[in-house]
C-alpha cells in the first residue's frame, strides 16, 4: 500500500494562478517553503474533491438516461432478440 507522500511525488504538477486578497497573497509570500507546500496540498485537495462529484453526477445522469431509454424501448415492444437483429444488420 502506497503512502500519501509517495503518491504525491508521482503526480505531475502544473502551476496555476488564482486570485486572492492582497492580505492572503502577502501571507503566502511571507510563509516558509514548508508552509507554502502545505497550503498547496490543501488547496489541491479541496479542488480535487470537487471533480469526482461532478464525474459521479455525470455518470449517474447517463445511467438514468440509459435506463429511461431502455424502459421506453421495452414499452414500445423492443425485445433483446429484436435489438440483436438490428445490431447484427450492420455487420
Amino acid at each position: 500500500m502506497r503512502n500519501y507522500e509517495s503518491e504525491q511525488a508521482m503526480i505531475t504538477k502544473e502551476e496555476i494562478t488564482i486570485k486572492v486578497s492582497s492580505e492572503v497573497a502577502e501571507a503566502y509570500r511571507n510563509a516558509t517553503e514548508e508552509e507554502r507546500e502545505q497550503l498547496q496540498l490543501k488547496i489541491a485537495a479541496i479542488m480535487q474533491s470537487q471533480f469526482p462529484r461532478k464525474k459521479e453526477e455525470a455518470i449517474a445522469r447517463l445511467r438514468n438516461t440509459m435506463d429511461q431509454a431502455s424502459k421506453e424501448a421495452q414499452e414500445r415492444g423492443l425485445t433483446p432478440k429484436i435489438l440483436e437483429s438490428i445490431l447484427n444488420e450492420h455487420e
